[in-house]
């Protein structure tokens, strides 16, 4: 069973929460600085993560599992949410261009179903980066955090799960260095750890980051076939992005 997404919330206001927030955010700015103009998909908890792109973005959507319940994030802005289901997520073909996954994958039953409906509504050459647990590292050895329940995830175990559903992985990294207390929660401090961490201990982060890119005819195990997933049911409710759009904001002097 899944955390509730109020727990999720919760832990996000501690200092160990905002702790993950930043130390993660660090690595996804380097890795997706601006994405002005996009449209972007977040599926599990990820409003801590995507909230540094809602204004630029042509579009936000947060997808929350049914089984982990769901927060409003609608405003006059756009941004919005949607509970949804593993294996059938109420979006059209092709409709994101950069989706990021966090609390996703570790209570799930099945990977590769998220995985592949992930793919189905990604757009060609999209991009997908996936936030777990480090099954190396302190954070996944610990209850007093989300990332201490379900299944922690290596670099290359989630590496193999993007190939076997259609991405070609890009490039991954480690984040949250310091052990998860919150002694270490302080700015200096955890700076210091992910330094340090970085250059002497990089493969035993407290999360790991994993970005891949949806290419339709990237060899996958020999294969070029793409793969398998399940279409939205007939009869079913469709969310429709461009009902969520909105433009980018300048901002006031």
């Amino acid at each position: 069973m899944r955390q509730s997404v109020i727990d999720l919330e919760t832990f996000y206001t501690s200092r160990l929460g905002r702790l993950a927030e930043i130390m993660a955010g660090r690595r996804l700015n380097g890795l997706w600085p601006d994405l002005t103009g996009r449209h972007l998909l977040g599926f599990g908890y990820t409003a801590p993560y995507m909230r540094r792109y809602i204004i630029a973005a042509k579009s936000a959507v947060f997808a929350m599992p049914a089984a982990q319940g769901a927060v409003v994030m609608g405003s006059a802005s756009g941004v919005s949410s949607v509970l949804t289901q593993d294996d059938c997520l109420p979006f059209q073909d092709a409709s994101f261009d950069n989706v990021i996954v966090a609390h996703g994958l570790e209570e799930a039953v099945d990977v590769h179903v998220i995985l592949r409906e992930l793919w189905r509504v990604t757009m060609p050459e999209g991009r997908i980066v996936i936030i777990a647990p480090n099954r190396r590292g302190l954070w996944a050895q610990f209850d007093k955090t989300p990332f201490g329940a379900g299944r922690p995830f290596s670099r290359v175990q989630l590496r193999k799960a993007l190939e076997q559903s259609g991405f070609a992985p890009s490039m991954s990294a480690g984040a949250v260095y310091a052990p998860p207390m919150r002694l270490f929660a302080r700015p200096r401090l955890a700076m210091a750890s992910e330094k340090m961490g970085e250059t002497l201990w990089p493969h035993v982060s407290g999360l790991v980051m994993v970005e891949a890119v949806k290419r339709l005819y990237a060899k996958r195990d020999g294969s070029v076939a793409e793969p398998a997933v399940r279409r939205p049911i007939k009869g079913a409710v469709i969310a429709d992005i461009n009902q969520h759009s909105f433009e980018a904001k300048s901002k006031q002097p």
